[in-house]
């Protein structure tokens, strides 16, 4: 699927919903759940969360992997992982602030 920032898509498994801030250029297997994203608008069959994917995905957090360039932020929780294929995406770890003497 090919992805550019402002993308608002949609969980096949769950009621996860997220926008993409930053996206690497050509096709990327994004799922949640172990199943691919749909776009938002699309009505979500019922599937299955798959075993591993599900860590869940938390409202207002982002998620990246930066080796790929890829920047997802959840618009709406749910039960299953965010991945890019079979490797889980993480929560984007706050920049540490600069230390004040």
């Amino acid at each position: 699927m090919e992805l550019k920032p402002g993308t608002r898509l949609r969980s096949a498994t769950d009621t996860a919903q997220i926008v993409v801030v930053k996206a690497p250029s050509g096709d990327v297997d994004l799922r949640c759940g172990g199943q691919s994203m749909l776009p938002a608008d699309a009505d979500a069959p019922a599937v299955a969360v798959a075993a591993g994917f599900d860590r869940g995905t938390q409202m207002g957090k982002r998620y990246a992997d930066e080796d790929l360039g890829i920047e997802l932020l959840c618009t709406k929780p749910g039960e299953g992982s965010l991945s890019i294929g079979d490797t889980v995406l993480e929560i984007k770890s706050a920049k540490p602030l600069p230390a004040s003497d």
